[in-house]
């Protein structure tokens, strides 16, 4: 359920309020979920740190709407690193609410954030972005091992235990304990994360998945994991809290998921409670070339958006003429950027500014006049 607060007879711009069940978002400025790989993983793994405060602070200083967390994930094993952040013990729960009591303060009224609960799959257990190492951690090392709907290993990754059926209800149960969990912590909102190659994509594509079983196979078996896992999720937190589902609209291969069948998600998704789709692409197999360029995925969020749930874009979007035609032109709801919010912590604050939009600064910031006009 969406709605906005904007005339009658016009369409809404990126400083317009959209409303997701119960939950009025002041605008659809969002940040999206970026992982930053800076747990502890030795004295306290999967628990945010002052990294996390201070990374996603920022942005609800600088003006962000809604901030979507770094991939969170449900279980031990489900963490793409070591360093991954976790949703699965109270430590990690004090730790979020933490953040989320500090973002809540921040604006008028306070910024809103989401958790994106993930499970790594095949692609857990590697090394971090910035390590000079790469490939899986060996259990020696701190890795563990993986998880897949086969046993069939991402390129240069170590070949993953293929779940049995007692593992795939397993993984239904802690993505509903994860959110319960987000609930404790404070979230006003959660997100699935059935992206970026991540396991509940590796069930959704063909290309990964080719169990024969009630859980690959037709579109319809491959689509059950998502399907029951949103069911679950949804049975866990309040009827009045949005939830939001992110997808790989596309594989970028031939056979592999594009638009129309992601579309057809979309519309099951609505079916068992999603009320917003976040959409990307890609992640599923190595070496694909993505034609990658400015507001490149937006095609696809429009695709999905005709299925009937509000859509995020995301993707190399960075200028707020561009991110207010994307949503003037109905081709998505809500703009999400990562890397522009990277260079510019405050870019929501300059982009209410450059559309001649009222957008109050921090108190702290009220009396330095950088982003224009301030009430």
């Amino acid at each position: 359920m969406t709605s906005g607060t904007t005339t009658p007879g016009t369409t809404p711009g990126l400083f317009d309020p959209i409303t997701l069940r119960s939950l009025t978002v002041p605008h659809r400025g969002w940040v999206a979920a970026m992982c930053q790989y800076s747990c502890d993983p030795v004295g306290a793994p999967g628990v945010p740190t002052d990294w996390h405060l201070v990374h996603l602070g920022q942005f609800a200083t600088g003006g962000a709407a809604m901030i979507i967390t770094e991939a969170a994930a449900v279980s031990p094993e489900g963490r793409i690193s070591p360093r991954d952040a976790g949703i699965y013990n109270a430590e990690q729960v004090a730790a979020w609410r933490r953040i989320t009591d500090f973002i809540h303060t921040q604006g008028t009224p306070g910024t809103l954030t989401g958790i994106q609960l993930a499970h790594a799959g095949r692609k857990a257990s590697t090394y971090w972005p910035f390590s000079r190492l790469h490939g899986s951690v060996p259990e020696a090392e701190g890795g563990w091992e993986t998880l897949g709907p086969t046993g069939e290993a991402f390129d240069g990754y170590a070949a993953p235990r293929a779940m049995t059926e007692e593992d795939i209800l397993a993984v239904i149960r802690d993505f509903g304990e994860g959110a319960r969990r987000a609930v404790e912590a404070g979230f006003d909102t959660v997100e699935i994360h059935g992206a970026h190659g991540y396991l509940l994509h590796q069930f959704l594509t063909p290309l990964v998945n080719t169990r024969t079983d009630g859980w690959g196979g037709s579109e319809e078996a491959r689509f059950r994991l998502t399907l029951e896992v949103i069911d679950e999720v949804r049975g866990n937190i309040p009827a009045e809290m949005p939830l939001l589902l992110r997808i790989s609209a596309s594989d970028w291969v031939e056979g592999g998921l594009d638009g129309a069948a992601s579309a057809r998600l979309a519309a099951k998704a609505a079916e068992h409670g999603v009320d917003f789709v976040d959409v990307s692409s890609g992640g599923a197999v190595a070496h694909v070339r993505i034609p990658v360029g400015p507001g490149y995925q937006v095609e696809f969020a429009e695709t999905v958006r005709a299925a009937g749930l509000p859509t995020g874009a995301v993707g190399l979007i960075d200028d707020p003429e561009q991110a207010e035609g994307i949503i003037r032109e109905g081709k998505a709801d809500v703009v999400l950027i990562a890397r522009a919010a990277l260079r510019d912590p405050h870019w929501w604050l300059r982009a209410a500014h450059v559309l001649k939009r009222e957008l109050a600064p921090v108190p702290q910031y009220q009396r330095a006049g950088s982003f224009g006009r301030t009430r």
